[in-house]
């Protein structure tokens, strides 16, 4: 089985580099059977994005914080853990993203992608879902669209519902709604479209991230899951994604 190892900046995350790859060798990301990340989520992340393109799937060792994504970290029986683990098939969601100029930016989001107000000012977003207008204004300090994978980020800090991963299904959340009073956001349909349209964009400015690649004096955006893009994650059995967003509900 052929390996490739990446690691974080930090130096406990290459301190387990090197010697994952005194043990097991490193082979090019291009003709890797499997990819092992180390680090935390946001790193996982990361190469998640940026190994998209390649047929490896990505095993994640937690060298990190909390490492929801990741399993633990240990040097033994590395082949063994790779030749057992279960899969988890993700699609992302793409973002389309017009800021003030008319330029759009677009970015594929494995969790979620959100639009935060940019100021003192709480922002004022209209909501389309399949071209259907559902809501003519909520006041906010944010909204965001997160998918199963992404739900316990995030949108769960904003008291979005977690989502089994199986389920296809998106969570439409709000952060700190004021107007409609606590609304509490939607559950749509994975094949839904949803277009946020930020009125006094001026006054009011709003920035879009994309897994925290972020984007300033946002006009409108548009989401959408993207089935043409797959990601791959490797998890140990019993301690898949499917167990641990469960889980998470219980703690």
């Amino acid at each position: 089985m052929k390996i490739a190892f990446t690691a974080s900046t930090t130096p406990v995350a290459q301190t387990a580099r090197a010697a994952l790859i005194g043990r097991y060798g490193d082979a090019p990301l291009e003709e890797a059977d499997v990819i092992v990340a180390l680090g935390g989520d946001g790193f996982m992340l990361q190469t998640l994005h940026f190994t998209e393109k390649l047929p490896a799937a990505v095993y994640g060792m937690n060298r990190g914080t909390i490492g929801f994504l990741m399993n633990e970290y240990n040097e033994s029986n590395l082949i063994d853990r790779l030749q057992s683990a279960e899969v988890a098939a993700l699609n992302p969601l793409s973002m389309d993203a017009v800021d003030a100029s008319g330029k759009t930016h677009k970015a594929l989001a494995i969790n979620e992608v959100s639009l935060l107000r940019a100021s003192a000012q709480a922002a004022k977003l209209r909501i389309t879902v399949d071209g259907r207008l559902r809501m003519e204004e909520l006041v906010c300090d944010g909204a965001l669209v997160a998918t199963p994978a992404g739900s316990t980020a995030y949108n769960y800090s904003a008291h979005g519902p977690v989502l089994p991963i199986g389920s296809d299904v998106l969570a439409l959340t709000a952060v700190a709604a004021f107007r409609p009073r606590r609304w509490r956001g939607a559950l749509l349909p994975k094949t839904a479209t949803v277009r946020f349209d930020v009125s006094e964009p001026e006054k009011r400015p709003v920035m879009a991230e994309a897994d925290s690649r972020s984007f300033k004096n946002i006009v409108s955006v548009v989401i959408r899951s993207d089935p043409a893009v797959t990601h791959r994650i490797l998890f140990d059995p019993g301690h898949g994604l499917e167990e641990r967003l469960i889980s998470e509900q219980f703690n």
